[in-house]
């Protein structure tokens, strides 16, 4: 018997399909608590310009303790976010109380570049070509295309690990 399963969620800011999984995510955190570590990793797609600077910010809000609190506020605003970028980005964190400061300068001097590049990059060496994609155990659940089904399927995978 396992205490913790390691859910990984690729994710992407400007990316509506992921918004529209947080409700799944909610749903497994209530659920299982911390039996279930979600990890939020990015993947920025390209044909969303400010995908890139959102998941350095979303690493920022990380490190200043609020990081689901973060990229949900920010996933609620994708439109907003494709149409006015970055100030965006600046504006959520100073509506959660962070230090917009050290946002603003993390953005600048891109102290988070290489993480959201090391999990671009492995990302792809998995095999996951859109967002949001959920690997359990080894096994990659594309989401980008239908979230129909995923849910069940991670509290299956889930339930059989922490059973053991």
């Amino acid at each position: 018997m396992t205490d913790s399963v390691i859910l990984d969620v690729w994710c992407e800011l400007q990316c509506p399909d992921c918004h529209s999984a947080l409700d799944d995510v909610r749903a497994l955190r209530a659920r299982y608590g911390d039996r279930l570590d979600i990890r939020l990793r990015y993947f920025p797609l390209e044909k969303h310009k400010h995908a890139f600077a959102a998941a350095q910010a979303a690493e920022e809000a990380l490190e200043q303790g609020q990081a689901w609190p973060y990229t949900e506020a920010v996933l609620a605003r994708t439109a907003e976010l494709a149409e006015r970028g970055e100030p965006v980005l600046l504006d959520v964190a100073r509506e959660l109380g962070l230090d917009v400061e050290e946002f603003d300068t993390a953005l600048i001097d891109g102290r988070h570049i290489l993480i959201v590049d090391a999990d671009q990059a492995e990302g792809k060496a998995i095999g996951v070509t859109g967002t949001p994609t959920y690997v359990i155990d080894g096994q990659r659940l594309d989401g980008g295309k239908s979230q129909e089904g995923l849910r069940a399927r991670i509290e299956e995978i889930a339930d059989r690990l922490l059973a053991g």
